[in-house]
This record gives C-alpha cells, sequence and structure tokens, in this order.
C-alpha cells in the first residue's frame, strides 16, 4: 500500500509539473503565415473531420499539402479524427474547414492541452508506472518511486510537445516483451509505428530480439510456431490501420510519399523550417560536418540517401547482430538505445525532437546505469536549446533542467557510481589486459568530464539566451549548440556499443527456451 502511495504522490508531482509548462506559449503562437507546430494539430483535426479519407493525403482544393498536410501515418489520422469530433461538439469554430486556419483562443488552447495531457494519462505514464514496478532492481519500496519520478521528470518529455502518444505505445510494447507477451507487444509497438513512423529508431531492436527467441526455440521446432504468430500478427496489426487507404494502390502509395518525402534532401526534415528554425542545427554528424564541409553543395540528393543509409546500416549492425545470436533483455534495451542513436547520428532527414527517440530508451536503463543516462539525458535537453528559444521555453528549460540533476543525484547518487563496474565496462577493462591499470583512475576521470561537460552546456546555455550573436556569424551559438552535442552523442555511442558488445552474462534475465 505504501509503495502505491508514494507512486501516486510521484505522479501528481509530475503531472502538475507537466500541467504548468503545457499552459506556457507554443510553437508559432500569433505568426502567420503558418502558426507553428499546435496549428498543424488543429489543421489536422479540421481535416479529417470535414474531408472523406480519400482527400487526407492529397493535395486538393480544400486540403493544401504546403499548410502543414498530413505527414504521419494513418493512426495519426484517426487520432486527429476522434480530437476533431470532441472539438465540434464544444465549438464548431474550432475545426471549421478554412475559416478555423490560425484559430486562436484560450478555450481552445486549454482543449489542445487536454487531449494530450489525457493521452499522457491513459498511454504515457501508465507504462512508465508499471515499467519501474517490474524491474527487479527495484524491490524497494521507494526505488519503483523515484524510478518513475527520473522518467516522468525529464525535461525534453515534457518541454517538448507535451504529448507522446507513440512513445507511450512502444513503452507498453517493451513492457509486453519483458512478461514474455511477446504478440501483445508486436500490436504495441505496430501501433506506435502506425502512429510516427519515426518509430522506425527502434524497429530493428524489435525485430531482431524476437527473431533471436525465435532461434533460440528452434526454427524446425516452437521457434517457427512463434515466427509464424509474429508475422500474422504484424500482417494483421497493419492492415487494420491501414484497411482505409488499402482499398487503392495510389492511396498507399500517396500515403507513404508523404511519410517519406526523400526528394526534400538530407537535411530537409522540415518541410516549412524558417530563418529561425533551421534543420542544419541538428546536433547529428552530417550537420556538425556541414560547419567544415557544406555536404549538401558537393554530393547530389540521391547520393546523400545512399551515403547515410550506408553509414546509419554500418552503425547499428554489431547491436543488431549480438542481439539476435544472443537475444536478452538486457540487451534488447541497450540496442534500443544504440540503434535509435545511430538513427539520429547518421540517417536522412533528422529533426531535432528526434533525440526524444534515444531518451526513452535510456530512461529505460536509468536504474542500471544512472549516473551514464542521467549525463545523456542532460546533454539530450540540452541539444533542444535552439528549439526551445525559438519557443521562448527559456526560463521552463532553466528551472526543469536542474531540478532533474537535482533529482537524479538525490535519488541514485550519480556521483559515486563511477567506476568501471558501476558503468558496467569491467568486462571491456578485463579484455585490455596490460591496460587495466588506466581504470584505477577511471572514476576520477568521468567525474571530472561530467563536470566540465556540465559548466561547458551551462555556458552556452547562458551565451546563448544573454548574448546576440555577431553579424557575420547569426548561427554561431545554435551551431556550437548542436557541435558540442554531437560530440557528445558520438562517445555516448561508442560507450553503449562497448557494454552491450562485452556483455556475456545478461545478468538477471529470464533464460529463452
Amino acid at each position: 500500500m505504501e509503495k502505491w502511495s508514494l507512486m501516486t504522490i510521484t505522479v501528481l508531482l509530475a503531472l502538475t509539473v507537466r500541467w504548468a509548462v503545457s499552459l506556457g506559449s507554443y510553437s508559432g503562437a500569433g505568426k502567420p503565415p503558418m502558426y507553428g507546430d499546435y496549428e498543424a494539430q488543429r489543421h489536422w483535426q479540421e481535416i479529417t473531420y470535414n474531408l472523406p479519407i480519400r482527400q487526407w493525403y492529397f493535395n486538393t482544393s480544400d486540403n493544401n499539402l504546403l499548410y502543414w498536410g498530413l505527414d504521419y501515418p494513418p493512426l495519426t489520422a484517426y487520432h486527429s479524427f476522434v480530437c476533431a469530433y470532441i472539438a465540434k461538439l464544444i465549438n464548431p469554430d474550432w475545426v471549421a474547414l478554412h475559416t478555423s486556419r490560425g484559430y486562436e483562443s484560450q478555450p481552445h488552447k486549454l482543449f489542445m492541452r487536454t487531449t494530450v495531457f489525457v493521452a499522457d494519462l491513459l498511454v504515457y505514464i501508465p507504462a512508465v508506472i508499471l515499467y519501474c514496478f517490474s524491474l527487479k532492481e527495484t524491490s524497494a519500496k521507494k526505488k519503483a518511486s523515484t524510478c518513475a519520478l527520473c522518467i516522468l521528470l525529464y525535461p525534453g518529455l515534457i518541454l517538448i510537445d507535451h504529448g507522446h502518444f507513440h512513445l507511450g505505445l512502444a513503452l507498453w510494447a517493451v513492457l509486453c516483451l519483458s512478461h514474455d507477451w511477446d504478440l501483445l507487444g508486436s500490436v504495441a509497438f505496430c501501433l506506435a509505428l502506425n502512429y510516427k513512423q519515426m518509430e522506425l529508431y527502434h524497429s530493428l531492436p524489435f525485430f531482431c530480439y524476437l527473431l533471436g527467441k525465435c532461434f533460440k526455440k528452434g526454427l524446425k521446432g516452437k521457434g517457427l510456431v512463434l515466427l509464424a504468430k509474429l508475422a500474422g500478427t504484424v500482417l494483421v496489426s497493419f492492415a487494420a490501420c491501414w484497411l482505409p487507404f488499402g482499398t487503392d494502390v495510389e492511396q498507399i502509395m500517396q500515403v507513404l510519399r508523404r511519410l517519406f518525402p526523400i526528394d526534400r534532401g538530407l537535411f530537409e526534415a522540415c518541410m516549412f523550417s524558417s530563418p529561425t528554425h533551421c534543420p542544419d542545427k541538428v546536433a547529428n554528424i552530417w550537420c556538425s560536418l556541414s560547419v567544415l564541409i557544406k555536404i549538401k553543395n558537393v554530393i547530389s540528393p540521391r547520393t546523400q540517401l545512399k551515403l547515410s543509409f550506408a553509414v546509419t546500416f554500418l552503425s547499428l549492425l554489431p547491436a543488431c547482430i549480438k542481439l539476435t545470436v544472443q537475444p536478452s533483455l538486457r540487451g534488447f534495451k541497450f540496442a534500443l538505445v544504440s540503434c535509435a542513436l545511430s538513427f539520429f547520428l547518421f540517417s536522412f532527414q533528422v529533426h531535432e525532437k528526434s533525440i526524444l527517440l534515444v531518451s526513452v530508451p535510456v530512461c529505460l536503463i536509468i536504474n542500471e546505469i544512472p549516473f551514464m543516462a542521467t549525463w545523456f539525458l542532460l546533454v539530450s535537453t540540452f541539444s533542444l536549446l535552439p528549439l526551445l528559444l525559438k519557443d521562448e521555453l527559456l526560463l521552463p528549460y532553466a528551472v526543469t533542467t536542474p531540478a532533474f540533476l537535482a533529482v537524479c543525484l538525490a535519488s541514485f547518487s550519480i556521483l559515486e557510481k563511477t567506476s568501471a563496474e558501476d558503468l558496467q565496462l569491467k568486462a571491456f577493462s578485463l579484455s585490455l589486459k596490460g591496460y587495466v591499470s588506466w581504470f584505477k583512475s577511471f572514476p576520477r576521470i568521468v567525474r571530472s568530464l561530467f563536470l566540465l561537460s556540465l559548466f561547458l552546456m551551462g555556458v552556452l546555455s547562458v551565451l546563448s539566451a544573454a548574448l546576440p550573436p555577431p553579424q557575420h556569424l547569426p548561427d554561431l551559438f545554435p551551431v556550437a549548440v548542436a557541435v558540442v552535442s554531437c560530440l557528445h552523442f558520438l562517445l555516448f555511442l561508442l560507450y553503449f556499443n562497448v557494454v552491450m558488445l562485452w556483455d556475456s552474462k545478461n545478468r538477471g534475465q529470464k533464460k529463452i527456451s
């Protein structure tokens, strides 16, 4: 009973913080002609409610795709339709075709925030709570609550969008797999993928883990049966989501073209980017290299696509092979991190917000490696700084980030957990043989690097917020934030791969039979 009381207090605190932040300003408020992401969400409700399904993804006189046209999978469109139906009952002006464009009012803002809040309450937050209670390492009464508090107070998921329906579905999928409910987990992940195509970042670990389980069970017996069940589950799940579009091949192709607009080029993650919101400031390798080499000027779009695909594939291959050969839940969670980070750093058309797809799996291992997980989550929030400044979220950023660090320090004593064993690098250090002695000073070095990193991020945050950039270098601070964050992410990618590849114990994992 006591553990549920603690969890209730934890959830209420997290919800209060989320609601307080959500009542602030939103992207593009009062700024025609596009009005920002808030208007995109409202416009999708307008389109899905007033137009027949066959027109949702097509450019027509009633659906100008250049004005926030739908570019997410069908489940997002269905969700928008449900919200629009409720909005119509409250105030028809909110979703009136054409005349509602750019609609802004306090009641409507409250409605939009409430729809997101309800989605979080129904999907994302319950998944976090149940996941924390399911952890074997959290048997003590306070452990599950502190783990949930750290996850729910992660600033990135509070400051950006305020709604994480697809991430909640992905969490449910992880939770199902952790209980060997493989078919339910497959359904949950298919729903996540059909809500946001960016869930492809997580697709390979799911595929490799389940395929590895089939191999372990034997493809001539139980493994073959499981494989057939999984294949059937995936096909049925996709068919159900795409059923309204399945009667016409052109419908399906048009939706796919909207989901994957490869002609925009390597950097064009956002078709509607403005001078103050340039996708070239993403903290990945291509945008960082563009500081020195203007890649889009020397390499054709098609070559850019092939190059990014090749580098992404090679960077995630080791983790995928290890997970397929030695499937374990622990390896699965680390593979989710390393594969998502590979996608973020090297793939095609990456948006700043995509770092959240890496952060959520990192949240899942915060109890195992609290020091490195906290460090990563702080850097991921920092990488979003240019976007947060654009959306006038400096004050929430300045409050939630130190608060998150304080909670992690109090909950996990992270500065005391920097040894090679605490960072799960003992196997790697032993493999170095003659160089093992170097690891004696490892904790002190890691702590020093962490403090230096915090100092650097703090200085850049203050400079970005307080000082105007030089006239001849108008993007100095956003570029500096992106490059510094990218360097951090490259080191984190190396670290997570080392931990996974050198792990042979699969501690605390149930044997797959």
